[in-house]
């Protein structure tokens, strides 16, 4: 009897977690295991904090690609536009324009970045691969340009704090990507908008006929991850001392692969924040062990390409199940 309630107990527990998200959690506990044994100063609170502050660009930026490839759509911008936003943010103060102003334009140019894409998705029916790829190689080209491709030094030392201040002795810059989790999890999770984005992730046709506005909605996604990558941006900057135009490469690359690690189909329509958040953690708990176990920069490179690939792998193996089940159920009510 007592077994069986065990049993029960860890049936609900599974339920409401999710498969994928206790495969993850198994994942990241083998992981920290490994790199444990191999380098005793892994499992530290030290390092443990510096996981998380090397994570919290990543996991912002991640934010907005879950909703996005939920929505069926992608973006390979946000690299260049968080060197962008990093050197705009840095020329601003040296203007002498006050923080929350520089701060406030810069998320400005993140907004605008997201009306781009979103104009070219929606108006001129490019695929989203194709147009954020343009907005990739001419926001690089933007940040080289309006600094001669030098990093633009940052002397204003109460902006610094956004990168080096501490609460409950953890950075402002991994709260930031906390509070991002949380309050962009809820609208997933719990709001009209959140639902509005299953749907057209999963039809946007079939969305469009029960009322819904898929054009606005994918302008919406495509803004968001841009405000989030401007702030992102002005963190890295503070944390830097500088806004560099030629940081961040490959940083969307890092954030697809713990998005669709994280559970959300490449398909769209399916995916949940907190498969992200476990996607994220793994990701940059993988890679932290790499360079504490002094793996070489080039098989680093390949062992992120590999862990792309596996995830990749992943979500067509979920795809399939599912359409195995849906035609199972169809079968059953027919």
């Amino acid at each position: 009897m007592e077994n069986t309630k065990k049993e029960n107990v860890l049936k609900r527990f599974a339920s409401a977690v999710g498969g994928n998200n206790l495969v993850l959690i198994g994942a990241i506990i083998v992981v920290f295991i490994l790199f444990t044994a191999i380098n005793p100063n892994y499992l530290t609170w030290t390092n443990f904090v510096n996981l998380l502050v090397a994570a919290s660009l990543v996991g912002i930026v991640a934010v907005g690609h879950t909703y996005l490839i939920i929505a069926g759509q992608n973006d390979l911008s946000p690299g260049s536009l968080c060197a962008f936003c990093g050197v705009a943010v840095a020329l601003f103060l040296q203007w002498g324009l006050p923080i929350p102003v520089a701060i406030f334009l810069t998320l400005c140019c993140g907004v605008l970045c997201g009306l781009f894409n979103a104009w070219m998705v929606n108006c001129i029916k490019l695929e989203a691969f194709i147009a954020t790829l343009v907005t990739q190689t001419m926001v690089r080209g933007f940040a080289q340009l309006i600094c001669d491709g030098r990093p633009v030094a940052i002397s204003n030392q109460s902006f610094i704090k956004i990168g080096t201040a501490r609460f409950l002795s953890i950075p402002v810059s991994v709260w930031i990507t906390i509070i991002a989790f949380i309050v962009f999890g809820f609208i997933l999770a719990r709001t009209r908008f959140g639902r509005s984005i299953y749907a057209i992730g999963g039809s946007a046709e079939a969305a469009r006929l029960a009322g819904l506005n898929p054009r606005r909605i994918v302008t919406i996604s495509f803004i968001i991850i841009g405000v989030l990558t401007a702030l992102g941006g002005v963190v890295f900057a503070a944390r830097m001392n500088a806004g560099q135009p030629s940081a961040n490469v490959n940083l969307e690359f890092d954030a697809i692969t713990a998005v669709i690690l994280g559970g959300v189909s490449f398909a769209g329509g399916v995916g949940s924040m907190f498969g992200t958040v476990l996607g994220v953690l793994l990701i940059q708990a993988f890679g932290t062990g790499l360079i504490m176990v002094n793996v070489p920069s080039f098989w680093q490179s390949v062992a992120k390409g590999a862990l792309l690939l596996a995830a990749l792998t992943f979500d067509y193996i979920r795809k399939e199940r599912r359409e195995k089940e849906l035609i199972a159920a169809s079968k059953r009510n027919a």
